[in-house]
Formats: structure tokens, sequence, C-alpha cells
């Protein structure tokens, strides 16, 4: 699943998607599956943990092309590219930290971010400091940010030439044709070629439970007896895997937006359910768009809006706007809108533009970048190698085919554009695992908090829902009424409170604890 988190101005989890339908039945992958942790990697987990608390972590100045200011430090952690061989190859981690701000009495060690994906990099982390919302916490915590395995710098993946990826002007059909199914076929066939010809045998360890793993050594680098973590999105997961292989090693733990960590929705089923959800936000938006038709013009209603969007689609595929936004980048430009509030109104006023006869806004918005491009295809294939890596996907095309076009006769709007992004993964070969049973026991693991909007479309909420099942130390605080992906750190003074107030004393809510939704976004 493609998830995202949204913390504050800094920038949003990072996307990451999700689809599920119906129930399916466990699907036999093309690749063999792996076993479960045996005690090869436990015991090279240890090891590697015990080598990187004696080294430590070299602090230094930040690259230049980290962007990042003189405040912030960073330096890297080596961890196993296979855990089962500790003494084999091993990879560097990026790491950066911001020191805590308040006294020295006040200190509570180091607080390790994660923003989702697969694929999404911590590394700015530390800028969140900054900002007022996070103020309290920045007082008592080091902000440590990393990049996972393959991401940025961090032994980056690759699967094709990043100037061929996500060429532009593209196309985004609610019900593809025969012919547009077919060449897709071709290009997921093709991209799980790339990943293997580029990645070799270490493809198969870009995985969640290495993930964890590597998290853990990250710890005993830092020189934390025990971890505090905030997780967002695909962070859940990963956590949650955390905390089921090393609950003793968990001080606090906050997983914000949460991943469905059912092993039988890990992933294809889980992507389903995105998509699904994608639907009922994508009808909020057009709802709010009609009540500031006085605004934006786009119809008085959610038909009449969902009407204008349509009649822009089938002029971008006459002509795309600015020769590079076709019908594909404004629905990846309006997908934002399921992640965050703050994504409304530019959307609109794009959209309004484009129909007004001005392409500038709508080209600005969702016009692909060149610049980016190389980032963003790394990003790309770390989500397909870890996602197809975990996991059992549908190798038939037939499933894939019947699943997806049940769900968008009822949820158009994301279904295929989502169901293509994964598709890769019915025609992998690398070695899968068998997700993990995600669970621990009251008191194997310390009490941990669960944030979620109750209209998050990345992560249905039914997610967090299923992870409180699993965790009985857990409690969980709900933004009601809500679908902004990442509420930590937003702009609802509730749902800070039980996050600062946890993080600063460990002190829980009641499990089940609702926040009154924020107001919705101003027109503009």
């Amino acid at each position: 699943m493609r998830t995202a988190a949204l913390y504050g101005t800094v920038g949003s989890l990072i996307l990451t998607g999700l689809t599920v339908l119906t129930p399916a039945p466990a699907a036999q992958g093309a690749g063999a599956l792996l076993s479960p942790d045996g005690p090869a990697e436990a015991r090279g987990v240890a090891l590697a943990a015990e080598r990187a608390a004696e080294r430590g972590i070299a602090f230094g100045a930040c690259p230049a092309t980290e962007n990042l200011p003189r405040t912030v430090e960073c330096g890297t952690v080596s961890v196993p590219v296979d855990y089962a061989r500790p003494n084999g190859r091993h990879i560097a981690l990026t790491v950066s930290r911001g020191h805590a701000t308040g006294p020295r009495s006040a200190h509570q060690g180091a607080l390790v971010f994660n923003p989702g994906g697969p694929g999404g990099s911590g590394m700015i982390f530390p800028l969140l400091a900054g900002l007022p919302q996070w103020q309290r916490l920045a007082e008592a915590y080091d902000f440590v940010g990393y990049a996972p395995r393959g991401v940025a710098r961090s032994a980056p993946l690759s699967c094709m030439d990043p100037a061929a990826f996500n060429q532009a002007p593209g196309d985004a059909p609610e019900q593809p044709t025969a012919a547009y199914k077919k060449q897709h076929i071709a290009k997921a066939k093709a991209y799980a070629q790339g990943c293997r010809t580029r990645n070799g045998a270490d493809l198969q360890y870009f995985t969640s439970r290495n993930n964890a793993r590597d998290l853990d050594v990250l710890r005993a680098a830092l020189g934390e007896q025990r971890l505090n973590y905030l997780g967002a999105s695909y962070g859940t997961y990963f956590g949650a895997v955390y905390a089921t292989l090393f609950p003793g090693h968990v001080r606090r733990m906050v997983f914000d937006s949460v991943v469905n960590p059912d092993p039988r929705h890990v992933w294809y089923r889980n992507n389903l359910d995105q998509s699904a959800a994608f639907e009922r936000r994508w009808t909020d938006w057009r709802r709010w768009a009609a009540r500031h038709d006085a605004v934006y013009h786009l119809g008085r209603t959610e038909r009449r809006v969902l009407a204008s969007y349509r009649k822009a689609m089938e002029q971008l595929r006459r002509r795309a706007a600015g020769g590079r936004v076709g019908p594909g980048q404004l629905q990846s430009a309006l997908v934002r809108a399921g992640y965050t509030d703050s994504a409304w109104a530019p959307g609109a006023r794009a959209l309004a533009a484009y129909l007004r006869g001005d392409d500038g806004p709508l080209v600005a918005l969702a016009g692909p970048s060149a610049s980016g491009a190389p980032a963003a295809e790394n990003s790309n294939a770390v989500y397909t190698a870890v996602e197809c890596n975990d996991a059992t996907w549908p190798h038939s095309w037939h499933q894939w085919d019947r699943d997806n076009t049940r769900l968008a006769r009822k949820a158009p709007f994301e279904t295929w554009a989502n169901a293509f992004m994964n598709l890769p993964c019915a025609y992998w070969t690398t070695p899968r695992q068998q997700p993990l049973n995600v669970r621990a026991a009251r008191k194997a693991l310390p009490p941990v908090l669960l944030l979620a909007a109750e209209r998050d479309a990345a992560t249905p909420y039914a997610g967090a829902l299923e992870l409180l099942r699993r965790l009985p130390s857990a409690a969980l605080v709900t933004e009601r009424n809500a679908g902004t992906h990442g509420i930590g750190g937003g702009p609802n003074a509730c749902v800070n409170g039980h996050l600062d107030k946890y993080l600063l004393t460990g002190a829980l809510p009641a499990r089940r604890t609702a926040c009154a939704g924020r107001p919705e976004p101003r027109a503009s």
C-alpha cells in the first residue's frame, strides 16, 4: 500500500496506495515463500545491535544534498543486508538528529520517526522541532530521523531509468479498455524484471521485517536501552512488527494513521480497501466544492462537480495542459485531496481555472518535475520491493481484473491507478515472506498510543481498530468526522494534547477516546 503521513507544514507523510475489495483467498505468488523468522535472524539482529551500541553514530555536519540547516547533524549506522548472515555485507543507513532544546534534567532520550511509504525518508524530522505544536516534545527529546534501507542515500534501490518513470502526459481511465490493460501488464512485467536486474540477490532483503530489525540496530546505535518511536502510515505497520519482535525494547510508541496489520490483508486486500476508502474521501471533496460553488463554479451538487472533473479529463485527453499534464496528472493531483484537507482548495482552484481556459494553475500543481524524478523512482522502487517481498500476491491476472473491475463499479476514482501501481507484484519472482502475525501480550509490551482519523482514505479506520485488538496495552485516539492522513502535530489541540501527554509522561487516555474533528478547509 502506498501510504502517506502529514505533519505540520514541513512536509507530508509519504504517499502509499492500498486497495481491497472482497476477502480473497491467500493466493500464491510467483516467488517461493520464505519461512518465518528463525534463530539465525534473531542471533543476527542481536549481534548487529551489540556492535552498533559499541560503535555509536559519528554525528557531524550533514551533506549538502540533505538540504538541512546547521542545527541538524547527520551520521550513518551499519546494518547487515541479511540478518541471517550478520558478518556478511552491510549497508549504511543515513541518520539525522536535532538535540533536545530543554534542560538536561528534562531529557528523555531520542524520539525516532518514520513517515511511511514504504519508500519515505524521515531525514527532515528534526525540522519539526521549530514548529509550535512540537515545542514541548522537542524540549524533552532529541528528534531523530533516518532513511530506511533502499531510500535516498541508504543503499538506494532503482528499478528503471528515472527519466522514463511516470512519463507525462498520462491517462487514468476509470474503466480501462482491454488494450490499456494489456499495455500496463507489459509495463508491470518489465518493472518487476528491472527490479531483479538492477538489484540482484539483495532485492529479497528489502522487507518490513528487516525494516523493524534495522530500527532495533538504530536504537542500539543511539545508545538507547529502549525505543521511543513515532511511526506514521506504513511506519505504523513495521512499527507494529517491531513491537511484536522486540516488545522488551519498547519504551513509548505512537502509531499515527494505522495500517491494517491482519496478515490476510497484507498487502493485496489492504490495497483494495484503500481504493474503496478513497472513493468516500473523493465524495467528501466534491461535496465541499459544491458548497463553495460561488467561489469555484464547479457545480452546486457533488454530481455536478464530478461532471466538471470528467469534462476536464476528456479535454486533457485531447490536449495536455502545457504539454505535460494529462488525465493521469490531474487524477494524481486530486488524489492528494484524499490525503489532506490542505490540498482541497488548491485542487479546486486549479480545476476551476483550467475549465475557464487557464492552464497555468493546473500545470503548476500537477506538472511533473524532471528534477524530482530520481527521488520519485527510488521511492516507488522501495515501495514495490517491500510490498512484493512481504507477502504473497495473486499471480493470476484474472483475479486482479475481476476484483478491480468489481470495485471500480462502485469506486472508480482511484481503483485502476492503484491496481496498476501494484501490478508488478503479480510478476515478482524474488522469494517472499509470510506476513508476521502482529500481536503482543499486555504484560509484554508497554502502553502504546494509536491515532486515527475516522475518514482516513490512505489507511482506513478499520486498520486502527484491528491493531487495537491485537495490542491489549494500546489506546486509540480517534479524530471524528475527519479524513486527513497523519493527525499528530496538526491543528487538533485535543489530539496533540494526548500525544504530548503520552510521550512526556507515558500516560494513556481511555482505551477508546474521541476528539472532535477539525473545521473544514476554507475556500480560497
